[in-house]
């Protein structure tokens, strides 16, 4: 199944809108992506993820904010230290700038960036750098049992 069927099914399956739209000149960055959704930087839900030795620590973060590496840990109780892009793509099957916080073929803790929920809607990685689909903040909590917290880098 390609990666975008696959976060298409984890919507659909949760009860959620099929809103997956695609954008031709492609989502890379936070900013690509709120250029080409017509929101701000600060509605993009980009995913960064970390790893926790094996595991797969995915922080769900405003576009506008950068992470704070230390609180994300601190939140979880584990040292998280950056992950390359050949072990996520490896670990998640989703490659880096096409990241889903959803739609994973195994367990992801997700730390979800409390700065989301200042905005009615939100856009998050579809599976490809080319995907996003829409949401709310609490709908996307909901989508990926993230936690959220403070994550924003000061």
């Amino acid at each position: 199944m390609d990666m975008i069927a696959r976060v298409r099914e984890a919507l659909l399956a949760a009860g959620h809108p099929d809103s997956i739209a695609q954008f031709p000149a492609g989502t890379h960055s936070a900013a690509d992506a709120a250029a080409a959704v017509g929101c701000s930087v600060a509605q993009i839900a980009k995913s960064i993820v970390f790893r926790a030795d094996d595991a797969i620590v995915l922080v769900v973060a405003s576009g506008a904010n950068r992470i704070d590496r230390g609180k994300v840990g601190a939140v979880l109780g584990l040292k998280v230290k950056n992950a390359d892009p050949v072990w996520v793509e490896e670990r998640t099957g989703f490659a880096v700038g096409g990241v889903s916080p959803i739609g994973h073929p195994c367990p992801v803790t997700v730390v979800m960036d409390r700065d989301l929920l200042q905005h009615d809607m939100v856009w998050a990685a579809a599976g490809s750098p080319t995907h996003t689909f829409s949401t709310t903040a609490p709908q996307l909590i909901a989508l990926t049992s993230g936690l959220v917290a403070d994550v924003r880098q000061d």
